[in-house]
């Protein structure tokens, strides 16, 4: 049975008990490494032990399968297998229908809900609101992790949502391409510095993840009020970066319920950009 792309509290908890459904909490952090002198992903496994919804598994991204090398940048890509395998060991499976939340207004939730589609498993959601919306309203909570068994989970590979340096390169000069940066205004235009950045890639426009969402609920704010910020336009070749590609994939599973269909993420991002003197930034 498909499942939509956002569902609500009252849904989810009507199908907690559904033996087809997987709910994986994909809340994760960053922290500053002092030795090192970069910001790393820190794991929310503790988080999640701490209170989560009952049944659900967690997507711990300092683990093997959900980034790729860490010594450089931060939730870089893993192989396809590589994802897949790690999210069928917390259960998914080709007949699932798998519901994502977090703790940080869904943006973690809608990375793996981008990485999900990108090895070709359409068959997921993301809970409107997450962890504060669910805990808010009364929502089934536990500490103990439940059991489960490993999925079986096949895949295929849609490389095109994720584009590397190049080709974001490449769009500077292509006026059918429109860039959007996924950060916060402040960030954006060079007023304030977080997680080691500020400025942005020229031509850009920016559409910060957090902004999808009520500042309250963390629910996503009506479609008609999301459909405003974007163009009409919905063939046209658009790419999407943050810092590390985590509020990027909220802007782009906002697009993809918009309907748009030619949307890219850039990987690793603004903070693979800014370490190439090369690499164009603007401010203001």
């Amino acid at each position: 049975m498909q499942i939509d792309m956002l569902v609500s509290e009252r849904w989810l908890s009507a199908h907690l008990d559904a033996p087809d459904l997987v709910v994986i909490d994909c809340t994760n952090f960053a922290e500053w490494d002092e030795a090192a002198g970069i910001y790393r992903t820190a794991s929310g496994r503790q988080h999640w032990l701490e209170g989560h919804i009952e049944g659900s598994r967690h997507a711990d991204f300092t683990r093997p399968g959900f980034a790729g090398d860490s010594s450089r940048f931060r939730n870089t890509l893993p192989e396809p297998a590589a994802f897949a395998d790690a999210m069928a060991a917390l259960g998914v499976h080709d007949g699932a229908r798998v519901v994502l939340y977090d703790d940080a207004a869904s943006m973690w939730a809608c990375r793996v809900w981008w990485m999900l589609r990108w090895i070709g498993f359409d068959n997921a959601a993301v809970l409107d609101g997450g962890w504060l919306y669910w805990d808010d309203a009364g929502g089934r909570v536990s500490e103990i992790p439940r059991p489960h068994e490993p999925g079986e989970l096949t895949h295929g590979h849609r490389p095109e949502l994720f584009v590397d340096k190049a080709a974001v390169m490449a769009a500077l000069d292509d006026p059918g391409t429109l860039l959007i940066d996924a950060l916060s205004e402040a960030q954006f235009e060079g007023r304030e510095e977080s997680l080691g950045l500020k400025g942005h890639i020229p031509g850009a426009v920016n559409i910060p993840g957090a902004s999808l969402v009520d500042p309250i609920s963390e629910e996503f704010r009506p479609l008609e009020e999301l459909a405003a910020l974007f163009p009409e336009d919905r063939s046209q070749r658009t790419i999407v970066y943050c810092g590390s590609g985590v509020a990027a994939a909220s802007v782009a599973f906002t697009m993809t319920r918009l309907g748009f269909d030619n949307v890219s993420t850039y990987m690793p991002g603004l903070q693979e950009w800014v370490t190439d003197p090369d690499a164009p930034l603007a401010s203001g």
